[in-house]
């Protein structure tokens, strides 16, 4: 396997992960439900901080598995936001198609296929880059430095993500505990100096946003 498609290996883990538990959190990796609708309202901030209730924005769920976000949007009654959703992996994207067949979702690898994706105000990516799987730290940092590189091109107004944090007891191997320093250090070299980290919400992670 050449360097840049390591993170096939990441791509298999979820893709086991959707065999084995289907439609649901823990086919999305995530052990706590809980957790999951903290991360989606920490997610949703990115917007809320920047876009008034009745502005209108177009949303791309990164990563989206069988779109559990816009169940939550559509529970949450959030109705200014224009949901699509892209993941990699067919038959998470085969059930989010019908489950919201009004609504676009993108089946593609964006570092292979770029110029086939349209550009949106908002970009988020929860849990793209907690795992790392079995790469090494120095081949995760490279895949997640590649990808929002890729994304922020696609992004009008602003992108969230989340990553491990490193202040922590201990790290475990497979996932991916990014330091700060590192993280401003990129972003502000290559994306935006316009960002916000969040560490408040109780988990062993942090959310940062980037805005153009």
């Amino acid at each position: 396997m050449t360097p840049e498609k390591k993170y096939t290996s990441i791509v298999k883990h979820y893709q086991d992960c959707f065999k084995t538990y289907g439609d649901s959190h823990k086919g999305m990796d995530w052990p706590k439900l809980d957790d999951v609708y903290k991360r989606y309202n920490v997610m949703l901030d990115l917007i809320r901080l920047k876009e008034s209730s009745s502005n209108k924005v177009s949303l791309l769920d990164f990563g989206c598995g069988t779109a559990m976000l816009n169940e939550y949007i559509k529970s949450e009654h959030i109705d200014n936001i224009i949901y699509s959703g892209l993941d990699i992996s067919e038959g998470p994207v085969n059930i989010a198609r019908s489950k919201f067949p009004e609504n676009d979702f993108y089946c593609l690898d964006i570092l292979e296929e770029p110029g086939t994706l349209p550009d949106f105000d908002y970009v988020i990516m929860n849990g793209v880059f907690t795992e790392k799987i079995n790469l090494t730290t120095e081949e995760m940092i490279e895949y997640f430095q590649k990808m929002m590189l890729a994304v922020f091109k696609k992004t009008n107004k602003g992108v969230a993500f989340n990553v491990m944090s490193k202040a922590v007891d201990w790290e475990r191997d497979d996932l991916f505990h990014l330091s700060t320093d590192l993280l401003i250090n990129f972003a502000t070299k290559n994306l935006s100096r316009n960002f916000i980290i969040r560490n408040d919400y109780g988990l062993y992670e942090y959310t940062v946003y980037i805005y153009k």
